[in-house]
């Protein structure tokens, strides 16, 4: 993990403030969209189902793209790679505005758009994440990969709060825009930087995409600790992290606020989250990493239980706030064990797998959530799903010190 001196040192370089710089951006910008389009979806709607159906769609494309996408990363030019799919991420936000001005916007052309987004940004996860070993000397990658993940987090905090601003005063097409214009920056800066070609464009692989794919599903099968732990982040992400995928619905039926309330909560999450993203990356040492992922795990399942189980709306306001600091604590450490631990020549397909694993656990989380809602309430299928992720995190917990030897020793 990253002293305070590593971090200080990954800004030091060049190419890691250029890149860090467009992640920021864009990312910031895919959240000012992703709470305009739920918004945008309630609004036309006010169904729950739709609003969890559009949040799938974002998602669901991780599900069959991902380890493709993590076998292209590991055998083509990444920055390419990557500015090819932020540019189709700006496409379907500059459709989508238009179609919005235009009066011509369904709910079913946001579901076709926000699929297509999804898919873009699953090819540009395991591209970019690729890119971050050359951003530095070696001895500063620690930092680089915290600060990767932060990078996020400051995005995810940043982004809802002026979503929900400019939601509340303008409406939902000024976020779309500027998520267009997020997306084309970050695409500009990637010819800048400056990497060596063996970062670019990994050493090239005889078998087919395929083949490479199904090799990293297996390696991650047969790691002791990679495997268990995936499986333990999939359940936590498919239970518990699909409600703030799914925001709005609870903020208005649950708490009785609108826009204004939405910001409040979204802000509160990704602010929390960046402070527990803080910790885990000042921490110092890889040793009892498994140890921190797991016990946020258990916290999350805790906090999700209350946020689902009141209606208060300042107690709402810390549940969530919980649930963003044990997410990106629990997602940081995660990724990190990860990087360390796997085959070099292995990371893109492992990382696209745990991009997949955070971004479609939770859209089959939300469109189960959504279904069940219309039938029984939105508070008794979440409650009944932190349950089962005790009984997983339980199970986990009792293998801790074999995942621990895998990962940490590696």
């Amino acid at each position: 993990m990253a002293s305070l001196s590593a971090v200080r040192g990954v800004f030091a370089q060049r190419n890691a403030r250029i890149f860090y710089s467009g992640s920021l951006v864009c990312w910031t910008g895919s959240w000012v969209q992703r709470i305009a389009t739920d918004w945008l979806a309630w609004q036309l709607t006010h169904s729950v189902l739709w609003v969890a159906v559009i949040a799938f769609c974002n998602l669901v494309p991780s599900v069959v793209i991902s380890p493709i996408a993590g076998a292209v990363a590991d055998r083509m030019d990444r920055v390419h790679l990557t500015m090819a799919s932020q540019f189709v991420a700006a496409g379907q936000a500059a459709i989508l505005a238009t179609m919005v001005l235009t009066g011509t916007i369904r709910i079913e052309f946001m579901a076709v758009l926000t699929f297509c987004n999804g898919a873009a940004e699953t090819f540009a996860q395991p591209a970019r994440q690729c890119i971050v070993p050359g951003l530095v000397p070696r001895q500063f990658l620690p930092g680089a990969v915290a600060l990767n993940s932060l990078t996020y987090n400051l995005a995810r905090f940043i982004g809802p709060a002026i979503s929900g601003a400019m939601i509340a005063a303008w409406g939902v097409v000024p976020s779309i825009v500027l998520n267009c214009f997020a997306f084309l920056y970050a695409s500009f800066t990637m010819p800048m930087l400056d990497l060596d070609p063996a970062i670019r464009r990994s050493q090239r692989s005889t078998g087919s995409v395929l083949h490479d794919a199904i090799e990293g599903v297996r390696y991650v099968a047969r790691h002791k600790g990679i495997g268990p732990i995936m499986l333990f982040a999939a359940t936590m992400g498919m239970f518990l992290r699909s409600v703030p995928e799914m925001l709005p619905p609870y903020v208005e039926d649950l708490f009785g606020r609108g826009a204004e309330g939405l910001a409040t909560m979204a802000s509160a999450m990704g602010c929390a989250a960046l402070i527990g993203g803080s910790y885990v990356a000042i921490r110092g040492r890889l040793q009892g990493l498994t140890r921190v992922a797991l016990l946020c795990g258990l916290g999350l399942a805790f906090a999700t239980a209350c946020f689902a189980a009141t209606h208060y709306f300042s107690f709402g306001v810390v549940c969530i706030a919980a649930m963003g600091m044990a997410t990106t604590m629990h997602g940081i450490s995660i990724q990190t064990l990860l990087q360390s631990s796997c085959s070099p020549s292995m990371v893109g397909r492992v990382l696209s797998l745990w991009g997949m694993i955070t971004r479609a656990a939770p859209a089959m989380g939300a469109l189960v959530y959504g279904v069940a809602s219309e039938v029984v309430g939105l508070q008794i299928p979440v409650l009944i799903g932190a349950t089962l992720c005790l009984a997983m995190w339980f199970r986990t917990w009792r293998r801790r010190a074999t995942i621990a030897a895998a990962l940490e020793g590696a």
